[in-house]
């Protein structure tokens, strides 16, 4: 197993990773600044007041992009253990 192995093997684990938690990290990302500027323009400052629609809006993308996110990390230990003797001999 050579390091241009061991480099590849985990940019694919990295771009894995980042495909599938970037849809949740971008939805609680713009409900988040959609609360902040709600609570600017109505001076509400509430800081739990965050909280709860970002919550609600990542559980909503765990049930509509879940199994999305399900089928790529499976693809990819698929791909990892079928390959798995190549990475012990």
């Amino acid at each position: 197993m050579s390091a241009e192995f061991v480099i590849n093997l985990a940019e694919q684990g990295v771009f894995t990773i980042l495909m599938v938690a970037g849809p949740l990290l971008i939805l609680a990302l713009s409900v988040g600044l959609l609360v902040s500027i709600f609570q600017a323009t109505t001076q509400i400052q509430e800081q739990t007041l965050a909280f709860i629609p970002k919550i609600v809006a990542v559980l909503f993308g765990l049930i509509f992009f879940g199994p999305w996110m399900l089928t790529q990390v499976v693809e990819f230990t698929t791909n990892i253990l079928q390959n798995l003797n190549q990475f012990v001999g």
